[in-house]
């Protein structure tokens, strides 16, 4: 059974992004799938941005809102996304699968002036 099913029917990954030192830090986050690619919108300047600028090597997870464990651990390539058209969908399918939650944060966000970006995860 591919890794990738593990993520079907579910709300939230565990995203666990590793720092220079290789310490790793898991975060808890919403997410789309897209046939075989996972997707993340998180805020431009997070610290998971940074770590995965500096190095793409991340592990996910199935979780709760509270980042407890649903599902192994799989290895994965992390990227960020910069075709403005992918953006677009990604932003697109969130708000199908999100709704009035994902509106009602981007409200909140849009008030704070966040940047947005968006990570890709491959898993491998």
């Amino acid at each position: 059974m591919p890794a990738i099913t593990l993520f079907a029917k579910q709300n939230f990954l565990n995203l666990e992004t590793f720092r220079k030192t290789g310490k790793s830090v898991p975060t808890p986050v919403w997410f789309i799938q897209d046939g075989d690619m996972l997707y993340v919108r998180t805020g431009a300047e997070s610290g998971k941005v940074k770590r995965i600028r500096a190095n793409g090597r991340a592990r996910i997870a199935p979780c709760k809102a509270d980042g407890a464990l649903l599902g192994e651990w799989v290895e994965a390539k992390a990227s960020l996304v910069k075709d403005p058209a992918l953006i677009e969908r990604v932003n697109q399918l969130y708000n199908q699968k999100y709704g009035l939650q994902k509106t009602f944060f981007d409200l909140l966000n849009w008030f704070g002036r966040r940047q947005w970006t968006t990570i890709a995860l491959r898993v491998e």
